[in-house]
């Protein structure tokens, strides 16, 4: 999946804060409920929530609803095309 240049920015703008990286890591392996990222983040909830919400609006987390409970899950896809992006500068690299 080739990124636009918006979609490239708003990825990079999305990991560009150290706490939203944390999150993304907690949500790799499995989904995470909001309460454990709350507290393996070490943020306040309303924090974790807009951190959330940014990585959501990038696609690189999706909400998943279960009842009363709120599940995130790493979107794999996304970061991968971001790295595709990135890798895509070597070959316009003149030494």
């Amino acid at each position: 999946m080739a990124l636009t240049p918006n979609e490239a920015d708003e990825l990079l703008r999305a990991l560009a804060h150290p706490a939203r990286r944390d999150i993304l890591r907690l949500c790799w392996h499995e989904r995470q409920p909001a309460g454990a990222l709350t507290e393996a983040a070490g943020l306040a909830a309303a924090s974790v929530s807009e951190h959330l919400k940014v990585l959501r609006k990038a696609g690189l987390v999706v909400l998943h609803k279960q009842g009363t409970f709120r599940w995130y899950e790493a979107s794999p896809t996304r970061v991968a095309a971001l790295g595709e992006w990135l890798l895509s500068f070597e070959g316009d690299r003149h030494d």
